[in-house]
């Protein structure tokens, strides 16, 4: 008989995170398994940003910081939102945590009370729903399907408002399907929550810099939004630092004092070192970002025109972040044999053990047609992968 909690019971396990210890699993049995689960930069961190945490060390940075961040940091990231987004921010609205997974979940559970509704377009990065139900509040799913490019309309936003509903989780550019929420779509969104009184919005923009279509919008600047808005953001993708585990939110300063009482009770401060290379990272040249970027666009022109050329799937053009999520339905009960592919789930672990390429079906970002490949990886990985896939698909008649 289980003794965990009801609160931990509730959680379903990261399915990223699932597929990718099957895969080291099976490369540890010395099986050539292409990993293309999880989404982590494959460059190293740039070497200016390493000599930073490098000297922080030298500097003695190895105390306890204080629980919203080091002032140095707090006012780099309040320069970077002014000089990049148009956005004033103090310090004090801002605070710093232990990678943007930590500022999400913050957000969630200073917000939410029991019951509240929160409003998640699908597909959705898999933790959204979880950390939901971790604050006891209920996700209220909107689908915005391939047929959409992936976003919710201001149609369906007003569709889904209740009487309950505290906040509305947006992803831009997304996970899992890179799709990137214009200027103008964020406005007629924005026009709808400003008739909702207390309806805040989550805006993840970590993947703010991997965006191929300009500058990256942020629904924080449309009109009376800022007060409305809670901005998480972090260097773990535009600066390959996702070890360095640190993350941010922006937000009205009654927000992150909240977050920062929260904090407080159960990491405090994050680590001192990483805080001093991300400063490193806000103020230090920025070629690495853009060369960075103009890799992953080279990488989506080319698993684009791969996955196009696989018969049975149905591809878009992703506009930011690094991954690929086809529609793939019309698998759905074919066989090889005597094994038969129901849903996106089957589909992933078929092509990981016969195929030997790592991926993650769309069940776990709540859509059911669909499967995430990641291409933070390089071109040959890519060009090898795909061709296993097209080879593995090609079986099930």
């Amino acid at each position: 008989m289980s003794q965990l909690s009801d609160r931990l019971i509730r959680l379903a396990p990261s399915a990223t995170l699932a597929m990718s210890q099957k895969s080291s699993e099976m490369k540890a049995q010395g099986i050539d398994v292409i990993n293309m689960s999880v989404g982590e930069p494959d460059f190293n961190t740039p070497e200016h940003i390493k000599e930073a945490g490098k000297k922080a060390i030298d500097e003695n940075y190895s105390k306890y910081s204080p629980v919203p961040g080091y002032p140095a940091l707090r006012n780099a990231i309040s320069d970077k939102l002014k000089k990049e987004n148009q956005l004033d921010y103090a310090p004090a609205e801002i605070i710093v945590g232990t990678g943007g997974k930590q500022g999400v979940c913050n957000s969630i559970l200073a917000l939410v009370n029991d019951g509240d509704e929160v409003i998640i377009p699908t597909p959705y990065w898999v933790s959204y729903p979880q950390m939901v139900k971790l604050a006891g509040g209920n996700p209220v799913i909107v689908k915005a399907g391939f047929d959409q490019n992936f976003k919710m309309t201001a149609a369906q936003l007003e569709a889904a408002i209740t009487p309950k509903t505290k906040m509305l989780i947006l992803c831009s550019p997304s996970n899992p399907t890179g799709s990137v929420y214009t200027r103008e779509e964020l406005d007629k969104l924005a026009e709808v929550i400003r008739r909702h009184e207390d309806l805040f919005v989550l805006s993840d923009e970590i993947y703010e810099h991997i965006n191929y279509v300009g500058q990256n919008a942020s629904i924080a600047a449309c009109p009376g939004m800022k007060e409305r808005t809670i901005i998480c953001n972090g260097v773990s993708k535009a600066y390959a630092m996702t070890g360095w585990r640190l993350g941010w939110v922006a937000a009205p300063e009654w927000i992150t004092k909240g977050i920062n009482k929260l904090q407080g009770q159960y990491t405090s401060g994050t680590s001192s070192v990483s805080q001093m290379a991300a400063v490193e990272a806000y103020t230090g040249p920025q070629d690495c970002v853009a060369e960075m970027r103009e890799a992953f666009r080279r990488r989506r022109d080319l698993i684009v025109e791969l996955a196009k050329d696989i018969p049975g799937l149905e591809v878009n053009v992703p506009e930011g972040a690094f991954y690929l999520f086809p529609k793939c339905s019309s698998f759905f009960g074919k066989k090889d044999g005597a094994r038969v592919i129901s849903n996106t789930n089957d589909l992933a672990m078929y092509l990981l053990e016969v195929g030997h390429v790592a991926t993650v079906g769309g069940d776990a970002f709540g859509d059911p047609e669909c499967f995430r490949m990641s291409y933070a990886t390089s071109d040959e990985n890519i060009r090898e992968a795909l061709r296993r896939i097209k080879e593995t698909l090609a079986k099930l008649k």
